[in-house]
């Protein structure tokens, strides 16, 4: 992970804003710990977590385990070419500008009214190489060229859910086509007992690359909670041991489930398909309390 520096307290009080966006009310509260930190929320439900004066700085348990994907993409500062479908505060896109400058981004995030907001609110580097398109996840990715992307990321939700046509093999046949040969596809799962839709996501995934890793807390994959879990698929070798390691020391701990261990985890759970595809389930209000 990219070092982070102190924590820097706020000398003044800062407001939070509140505004009316495509998806609900969104909210930027600040954090007292950190000068120009900044939490994301959606309807009360918190989305994203950005540090303006450390990109590199992530928080959130779901964006550190993405941020361990990313950082063993590829060599050290490597700069490389990522697709965000699902952009919040662009928390790991900036992240990716960070700890691999020069990297070029497309980030899709259908809230015009919510970019609006975060890109007024929580600007930009005006030297990082980002694109953002305010369309449907599935109607950005169109775009993308074939092979053009070392990383696609999925962190799409809708109310809390991610929404059907996004969980399909139709869906994946579509990241595939952008990812290079060796490309690296990550999406932010949420799921909670009996674990349904994380079992039929992986294989979904499954069904279309040979490689996959979960990275999750062991009590979400015990189903003991709901929580988040992060797949990670490639046609090429991933790096296990590696991610392994570093989210078992992570200061949020996860297990990475990978090989015949995830296969027995799907218990026969079959692809999904667009004819077939449901959102995923809402989290408990407990969740959010």
């Amino acid at each position: 992970m990219g070092k982070s520096r102190s924590p820097r307290r706020r000398s003044v009080a800062v407001e939070a804003v509140t505004e009316a966006v495509d998806g609900g009310l969104a909210q930027l509260i600040p954090d007292p710990d950190r000068g120009r930190a900044w939490t994301l929320l959606i309807d009360g439900a918190p989305q994203s977590h950005v540090d303006l004066d450390d990109p590199a700085y992530l928080s959130f348990e779901y964006q550190r385990r993405l941020g361990h994907v990313i950082d063993l993409l590829a060599p050290p500062g490597k700069p490389v070419q990522a697709v965000h479908l699902g952009g919040g505060a662009f928390t790991l896109a900036r992240y990716v500008a960070a700890t691999r400058p020069r990297s070029t981004q497309q980030i899709v995030e259908r809230d015009a009214s919510l970019v609006q907001l975060v890109r007024r609110e929580l600007p930009l580097d005006q030297g990082a190489r980002m694109r953002v398109r305010s369309v449907d996840a599935r109607e950005g990715l169109a775009k993308v060229p074939d092979g053009w992307a070392d990383l696609v990321i999925a962190d799409v939700f809708s109310g809390a859910r991610t929404p059907a046509h996004l969980t399909s093999t139709e869906f994946l046949d579509e990241v595939r086509r952008t990812l290079r040969p060796a490309g690296v596809f990550a999406a932010n799962l949420a799921d909670g007992p009996p674990l349904a839709h994380l079992r039929g996501q992986i294989a979904t995934a499954a069904a279309r690359f040979a490689e996959l890793a979960l990275v999750a807390d062991p009590a979400v994959l015990r189903g003991k909670r709901f929580g988040n879990a992060v797949l990670v698929a490639s046609d090429g070798p991933l790096p296990v041991a590696e991610l392994t390691r570093r989210a078992a020391s992570d200061p949020h701990p996860a297990r990475v489930e990978h090989g015949r261990s995830l296969t027995d985890f799907t218990g026969g759970a079959v692809p999904v398909t667009d004819s077939a595809a449901v959102a995923s389930p809402a989290p408990p209000p407990s969740v959010f309390r």
